[in-house]
């Protein structure tokens, strides 16, 4: 087998996807800030976000860290489901969207005020 068989074997084997590459502005939208989002954040030092739906969890990691410059221990992510909402006649749903939860270090901290 030659090369660029073995290559294109490799790639539809893996699905032929070439990974994006997100950088860190466009991964994080925007901070969650809630009522349950701060009590998280000061009692288990978690923080909320909502990310892009394309993003891993390496790419929220790397991205926390490297605009709030801090240790991020643990990420977990939930993909949440658009709600039905009505506008006049027509029935219609929000979008779809991603949240992460960061756990940082216990010496590190995010202040958004």
């Amino acid at each position: 087998m030659t090369t660029t068989a073995l290559q294109s074997a490799t790639a539809a084997r893996s699905g032929g996807k070439t990974r994006l590459v997100l950088a860190p502005h466009q991964v994080i939208l925007r901070p969650l800030v809630t009522e349950k989002g701060m009590h998280r954040a000061t009692r288990n030092n978690q923080y909320a976000f909502e990310v892009n739906p394309l993003a891993t969890k390496d790419d929220v990691r790397q991205a926390v860290q490297e605009l709030f410059e801090v240790k991020v221990l643990k990420v977990r992510t939930q993909n949440r489901r658009g709600k039905p909402r009505r506008h006049r006649f027509r029935m219609g749903y929000t979008k779809d969207w991603k949240r992460a939860i960061v756990t940082l270090d216990a010496e590190h901290r995010i202040s958004f005020f």
